[in-house]
Protein backbone atom coordinates (compact mmCIF):
# COMPACT_ATOMS: atom_id res chain seq x y z
CA UNK A 1 0.00 0.00 0.00
CA UNK A 2 1.53 3.76 -1.03
CA UNK A 3 2.05 6.23 1.87
CA UNK A 4 -1.03 7.90 0.39
CA UNK A 5 -3.43 4.89 0.62
CA UNK A 6 -1.68 4.35 4.21
CA UNK A 7 -2.83 7.83 5.43
CA UNK A 8 -6.11 7.60 3.76
CA UNK A 9 -6.57 4.45 5.51
CA UNK A 10 -6.42 6.54 8.80
CA UNK A 11 -9.39 8.35 8.05
CA UNK A 12 -11.48 6.39 5.26
CA UNK A 13 -11.95 2.53 5.89
CA UNK A 14 -11.85 2.77 1.78
CA UNK A 15 -9.44 3.69 -0.94
CA UNK A 16 -11.80 3.11 -4.02
CA UNK A 17 -12.27 6.48 -5.91
CA UNK A 18 -15.44 7.92 -6.61
CA UNK A 19 -16.14 7.29 -10.16
CA UNK A 20 -19.41 8.82 -11.97
CA UNK A 21 -21.84 6.58 -13.83
CA UNK A 22 -20.37 4.68 -16.45
CA UNK A 23 -23.31 6.27 -18.63
CA UNK A 24 -21.90 9.51 -19.23
CA UNK A 25 -18.27 8.14 -20.19
CA UNK A 26 -16.90 9.44 -23.38
CA UNK A 27 -15.98 7.77 -25.80
CA UNK A 28 -18.81 5.40 -24.85
CA UNK A 29 -18.09 2.05 -22.97
CA UNK A 30 -21.65 0.54 -24.16
CA UNK A 31 -21.79 -2.96 -21.97
CA UNK A 32 -20.84 -0.53 -18.89
CA UNK A 33 -23.75 1.82 -19.34
CA UNK A 34 -26.36 -0.68 -20.15
CA UNK A 35 -25.24 -2.43 -16.58
CA UNK A 36 -25.25 0.82 -15.05
CA UNK A 37 -28.80 1.13 -16.42
CA UNK A 38 -30.48 -1.96 -16.02
CA UNK A 39 -28.45 -3.55 -12.92
CA UNK A 40 -29.98 -2.02 -9.97
CA UNK A 41 -33.55 -3.72 -11.35
CA UNK A 42 -32.44 -7.12 -11.50
CA UNK A 43 -30.25 -7.92 -9.10
CA UNK A 44 -30.90 -8.21 -5.46
CA UNK A 45 -30.70 -4.22 -4.35
CA UNK A 46 -32.59 -1.57 -2.40
CA UNK A 47 -34.15 -0.79 -5.74
CA UNK A 48 -35.66 -3.93 -5.97
CA UNK A 49 -37.06 -3.59 -2.65
CA UNK A 50 -38.86 -0.61 -3.72
CA UNK A 51 -40.39 -1.48 -6.58
CA UNK A 52 -41.85 -4.74 -4.97
CA UNK A 53 -43.31 -2.72 -1.98
CA UNK A 54 -44.66 -0.22 -4.72
CA UNK A 55 -46.47 -2.95 -6.63
CA UNK A 56 -47.70 -4.49 -3.16
CA UNK A 57 -49.11 -0.90 -1.94
CA UNK A 58 -50.46 0.17 -5.46
CA UNK A 59 -52.36 -3.67 -5.45
CA UNK A 60 -53.79 -4.18 -1.85
CA UNK A 61 -53.02 -0.51 0.06
CA UNK A 62 -53.90 2.38 -1.73
CA UNK A 63 -57.34 3.19 -1.72
CA UNK A 64 -60.34 3.46 -4.55
CA UNK A 65 -60.01 6.39 -6.69
CA UNK A 66 -64.09 7.36 -5.81
CA UNK A 67 -62.50 7.76 -1.89
CA UNK A 68 -59.75 9.45 -3.07
CA UNK A 69 -61.67 12.40 -4.79
CA UNK A 70 -62.14 14.31 -1.97
CA UNK A 71 -59.29 15.38 0.82
CA UNK A 72 -60.51 13.20 3.92
CA UNK A 73 -58.77 12.64 6.87
CA UNK A 74 -59.07 8.96 6.74
CA UNK A 75 -57.32 7.79 3.55
CA UNK A 76 -54.73 10.47 3.98
CA UNK A 77 -54.29 9.46 7.96
CA UNK A 78 -53.92 5.18 6.49
CA UNK A 79 -51.27 6.95 4.03
CA UNK A 80 -49.05 8.59 6.78
CA UNK A 81 -49.36 5.64 8.88
CA UNK A 82 -48.21 3.09 5.99
CA UNK A 83 -44.81 5.76 5.06
CA UNK A 84 -44.38 6.36 9.04
CA UNK A 85 -43.81 2.63 9.29
CA UNK A 86 -42.31 1.97 6.34
CA UNK A 87 -39.80 4.76 7.56
CA UNK A 88 -39.56 3.35 11.11
CA UNK A 89 -39.38 -0.47 10.18
CA UNK A 90 -36.53 0.16 7.60
CA UNK A 91 -34.47 3.11 9.31
CA UNK A 92 -35.12 1.80 12.68
CA UNK A 93 -33.68 -1.47 11.31
CA UNK A 94 -30.61 -0.28 9.90
CA UNK A 95 -29.64 1.40 13.20
CA UNK A 96 -30.29 -1.62 15.46
CA UNK A 97 -28.31 -3.78 12.88
CA UNK A 98 -25.16 -1.66 12.41
CA UNK A 99 -25.25 0.28 15.62
CA UNK A 100 -26.99 -0.67 18.49
CA UNK A 101 -25.97 -4.41 18.11
CA UNK A 102 -23.53 -4.44 15.71
CA UNK A 103 -23.91 -7.41 14.24
CA UNK A 104 -21.61 -6.33 11.50
CA UNK A 105 -18.86 -4.75 13.42
CA UNK A 106 -16.85 -2.31 12.12
CA UNK A 107 -16.75 -4.12 8.51
CA UNK A 108 -17.24 -2.47 5.61
CA UNK A 109 -17.72 1.06 7.63
CA UNK A 110 -16.58 3.90 6.21
CA UNK A 111 -15.13 5.51 9.21
CA UNK A 112 -14.27 3.37 11.82
CA UNK A 113 -14.14 6.07 14.42
CA UNK A 114 -17.24 6.63 13.94
CA UNK A 115 -20.31 7.40 16.26
CA UNK A 116 -23.29 9.12 16.90
CA UNK A 117 -23.29 11.97 18.84
CA UNK A 118 -24.84 13.77 21.99
CA UNK A 119 -24.35 17.37 22.02
CA UNK A 120 -26.33 20.45 22.65
CA UNK A 121 -26.35 20.95 19.01
CA UNK A 122 -29.10 18.77 18.57
CA UNK A 123 -32.58 18.75 19.94
CA UNK A 124 -32.95 16.54 22.86
CA UNK A 125 -29.06 16.99 22.82
CA UNK A 126 -29.17 13.45 21.01
CA UNK A 127 -28.00 13.10 17.72
CA UNK A 128 -30.45 9.81 17.12
CA UNK A 129 -33.17 11.48 18.71
CA UNK A 130 -32.93 14.55 16.95
CA UNK A 131 -32.89 12.73 13.97
CA UNK A 132 -35.56 10.54 14.26
CA UNK A 133 -37.70 13.34 15.37
CA UNK A 134 -37.04 15.47 11.73
CA UNK A 135 -37.73 12.62 10.20
CA UNK A 136 -41.19 11.21 11.04
CA UNK A 137 -42.71 14.37 12.23
CA UNK A 138 -41.03 16.63 8.96
CA UNK A 139 -39.88 14.07 6.46
CA UNK A 140 -42.80 11.61 6.70
CA UNK A 141 -45.41 14.37 6.85
CA UNK A 142 -43.96 16.16 4.02
CA UNK A 143 -43.69 12.85 2.09
CA UNK A 144 -47.40 11.76 2.33
CA UNK A 145 -48.29 15.45 1.33
CA UNK A 146 -46.91 14.99 -2.02
CA UNK A 147 -48.40 11.28 -2.18
CA UNK A 148 -51.52 12.27 -1.40
CA UNK A 149 -51.75 15.13 -3.76
CA UNK A 150 -50.54 13.16 -6.36
CA UNK A 151 -53.30 9.85 -5.17
CA UNK A 152 -56.35 12.88 -5.38
CA UNK A 153 -55.24 14.32 -8.69
CA UNK A 154 -54.96 10.95 -10.53
CA UNK A 155 -59.05 10.38 -9.06
CA UNK A 156 -60.15 13.54 -9.91
CA UNK A 157 -58.69 13.13 -13.38
CA UNK A 158 -56.11 16.10 -13.30
CA UNK A 159 -53.13 13.98 -13.34
CA UNK A 160 -52.02 12.00 -16.48
CA UNK A 161 -51.42 8.37 -16.16
CA UNK A 162 -50.96 5.10 -18.37
CA UNK A 163 -51.45 1.56 -17.73
CA UNK A 164 -48.63 -0.98 -17.97
CA UNK A 165 -50.43 -3.36 -20.11
CA UNK A 166 -50.71 -0.49 -22.87
CA UNK A 167 -47.45 1.30 -22.69
CA UNK A 168 -44.66 -1.41 -21.14
CA UNK A 169 -41.80 0.36 -22.38
CA UNK A 170 -42.59 3.32 -21.41
CA UNK A 171 -43.06 1.94 -17.73
CA UNK A 172 -39.49 0.84 -18.12
CA UNK A 173 -37.84 3.83 -19.66
CA UNK A 174 -39.21 5.74 -16.35
CA UNK A 175 -37.50 3.32 -13.73
CA UNK A 176 -34.43 3.30 -15.73
CA UNK A 177 -34.28 7.23 -16.14
CA UNK A 178 -35.05 7.49 -13.09
CA UNK A 179 -32.20 7.22 -11.10
CA UNK A 180 -30.59 10.34 -13.60
CA UNK A 181 -33.64 12.52 -12.96
CA UNK A 182 -33.52 12.30 -9.08
CA UNK A 183 -29.77 13.09 -9.24
CA UNK A 184 -29.85 15.63 -11.77
CA UNK A 185 -32.76 17.18 -9.41
CA UNK A 186 -31.11 16.48 -6.15
CA UNK A 187 -27.70 18.37 -7.18
CA UNK A 188 -29.82 21.78 -8.04
CA UNK A 189 -31.55 21.72 -5.15
CA UNK A 190 -28.36 20.86 -2.91
CA UNK A 191 -26.34 23.54 -4.60
CA UNK A 192 -29.30 26.31 -4.09
CA UNK A 193 -29.40 24.76 -0.30
CA UNK A 194 -25.56 25.44 0.51
CA UNK A 195 -26.54 29.15 -0.30
CA UNK A 196 -25.58 31.16 2.70
CA UNK A 197 -28.82 32.22 3.32
CA UNK A 198 -30.72 29.05 2.98
CA UNK A 199 -27.61 26.87 4.34
CA UNK A 200 -28.14 29.30 7.77
CA UNK A 201 -32.01 28.85 8.06
CA UNK A 202 -32.63 25.91 6.85
CA UNK A 203 -29.77 23.27 5.21
CA UNK A 204 -27.54 23.84 8.43
CA UNK A 205 -30.35 21.43 10.99
CA UNK A 206 -29.07 18.45 8.42
CA UNK A 207 -25.60 19.03 8.60
CA UNK A 208 -25.33 19.29 11.70
CA UNK A 209 -25.12 15.01 11.29
CA UNK A 210 -21.17 15.23 10.28
CA UNK A 211 -21.30 11.60 11.87
CA UNK A 212 -24.49 10.38 10.18
CA UNK A 213 -26.54 7.08 10.76
CA UNK A 214 -29.60 5.39 8.86
CA UNK A 215 -31.76 8.35 10.99
CA UNK A 216 -29.64 11.09 9.40
CA UNK A 217 -30.75 10.63 5.77
CA UNK A 218 -34.31 12.29 6.30
CA UNK A 219 -32.91 14.50 9.42
CA UNK A 220 -34.24 17.74 7.57
CA UNK A 221 -35.46 20.96 8.24
CA UNK A 222 -39.40 21.10 6.66
CA UNK A 223 -38.39 23.61 4.17
CA UNK A 224 -35.69 21.17 2.75
CA UNK A 225 -37.97 18.20 3.04
CA UNK A 226 -40.70 20.32 0.15
CA UNK A 227 -37.76 20.97 -1.88
CA UNK A 228 -35.96 17.57 -1.83
CA UNK A 229 -39.29 15.40 -2.38
CA UNK A 230 -40.10 17.80 -5.02
CA UNK A 231 -38.53 15.90 -7.76
CA UNK A 232 -41.91 14.05 -7.80
CA UNK A 233 -43.70 16.75 -8.95
CA UNK A 234 -42.26 15.71 -12.79
CA UNK A 235 -44.89 13.07 -12.70
CA UNK A 236 -47.94 15.37 -11.56
CA UNK A 237 -47.25 16.86 -15.61
CA UNK A 238 -45.63 13.84 -18.04
CA UNK A 239 -47.62 10.80 -17.81
CA UNK A 240 -46.30 8.39 -15.80
CA UNK A 241 -48.06 5.19 -13.76
CA UNK A 242 -48.61 4.99 -9.58
CA UNK A 243 -46.39 2.34 -9.12
CA UNK A 244 -43.26 4.25 -10.67
CA UNK A 245 -44.11 7.21 -8.40
CA UNK A 246 -44.27 5.28 -5.36
CA UNK A 247 -40.84 3.78 -6.64
CA UNK A 248 -39.62 7.23 -7.25
CA UNK A 249 -41.23 8.67 -3.42
CA UNK A 250 -39.42 5.73 -1.81
CA UNK A 251 -36.27 6.44 -3.19
CA UNK A 252 -35.89 9.76 -2.22
CA UNK A 253 -37.61 9.41 1.29
CA UNK A 254 -36.17 5.44 2.03
CA UNK A 255 -32.83 5.59 0.09
CA UNK A 256 -31.10 8.59 2.07
CA UNK A 257 -32.07 5.96 5.32
CA UNK A 258 -29.34 3.41 3.44
CA UNK A 259 -27.43 6.11 1.77
CA UNK A 260 -26.51 7.68 5.09
CA UNK A 261 -25.64 4.17 6.92
CA UNK A 262 -22.37 4.76 6.87
CA UNK A 263 -21.49 1.29 5.64
CA UNK A 264 -20.49 0.37 2.15
CA UNK A 265 -22.73 -2.85 2.11
CA UNK A 266 -24.91 -4.78 4.76
CA UNK A 267 -23.72 -8.26 5.29
CA UNK A 268 -25.38 -10.94 6.97
CA UNK A 269 -22.26 -13.17 8.59
CA UNK A 270 -19.85 -13.17 5.90
CA UNK A 271 -22.10 -12.26 2.95
CA UNK A 272 -22.22 -9.09 1.44
CA UNK A 273 -26.12 -8.75 0.77
CA UNK A 274 -26.88 -4.90 -0.35
CA UNK A 275 -25.50 -2.02 -1.43
CA UNK A 276 -25.45 0.21 2.05
CA UNK A 277 -24.14 3.78 1.87
CA UNK A 278 -22.62 6.21 -0.38
CA UNK A 279 -19.19 6.92 0.07
CA UNK A 280 -19.78 9.93 -2.54
CA UNK A 281 -22.31 11.43 -0.03
CA UNK A 282 -20.35 10.78 2.97
CA UNK A 283 -17.65 12.93 1.84
CA UNK A 284 -20.00 15.53 1.66
CA UNK A 285 -21.19 15.46 5.21
CA UNK A 286 -17.44 15.58 5.94
CA UNK A 287 -15.86 18.22 3.73
CA UNK A 288 -19.77 19.63 2.86
CA UNK A 289 -18.64 21.93 -0.22
CA UNK A 290 -18.39 19.24 -2.87
CA UNK A 291 -20.15 16.09 -4.01
CA UNK A 292 -23.36 17.60 -4.28
CA UNK A 293 -25.07 15.46 -6.41
CA UNK A 294 -24.47 11.54 -6.60
CA UNK A 295 -23.00 9.18 -8.80
CA UNK A 296 -25.94 8.90 -11.19
CA UNK A 297 -25.62 12.25 -13.04
CA UNK A 298 -21.66 13.85 -13.37
CA UNK A 299 -22.90 17.30 -12.65
CA UNK A 300 -20.25 17.61 -9.55
CA UNK A 301 -17.59 16.53 -12.70
CA UNK A 302 -18.66 19.06 -14.64
CA UNK A 303 -18.78 21.69 -12.81
CA UNK A 304 -15.91 21.17 -10.06
CA UNK A 305 -17.49 20.28 -7.13
CA UNK A 306 -16.21 16.64 -7.00
CA UNK A 307 -14.53 14.95 -3.94
CA UNK A 308 -13.02 11.60 -5.21
CA UNK A 309 -11.66 10.20 -1.88
CA UNK A 310 -8.43 11.14 -2.62
CA UNK A 311 -5.83 13.41 -0.02
CA UNK A 312 -5.26 15.86 -3.27
CA UNK A 313 -9.38 16.69 -3.24
CA UNK A 314 -8.84 16.97 0.26
CA UNK A 315 -6.46 20.10 0.18
CA UNK A 316 -8.21 21.65 -2.67
CA UNK A 317 -11.90 21.51 -1.02
CA UNK A 318 -10.38 22.45 2.07
CA UNK A 319 -8.70 25.41 0.27
CA UNK A 320 -11.83 26.30 -1.07
CA UNK A 321 -13.98 26.21 1.97
CA UNK A 322 -11.47 28.16 3.76
CA UNK A 323 -11.67 31.31 0.96
CA UNK A 324 -15.87 30.88 1.11
CA UNK A 325 -15.64 31.40 5.00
Amino acid sequence: MSETNKERKQTWNHTTPVLASPLFDWPPHPKAAFLALTKRWVTLSRNVLYLAMAVLVFRYLVPTDASMQTLSPGWIGSLFLRNFLFMTVIAGSLHLYLFTFRLQGKRLKYDPLEKLEKSRKFSFQNQLWDNVFWTLVSGVTVWSIYEALYFWGVAKGVIPTFAITEHPVAFVAWLLVMPVLTSSHFYLVHRLLHWPPLYRSVHRLHHRNVQIGPWSGMSMHPVEHVLYISSVLVHFVIPSHPIIVLVHLYSRCLGPAFSHAGFEKVMAGDTKVVDAADFHHQLHHRYFECNYGTADAPWDWWFGTIHDGSDEATVRVRKERKRKS
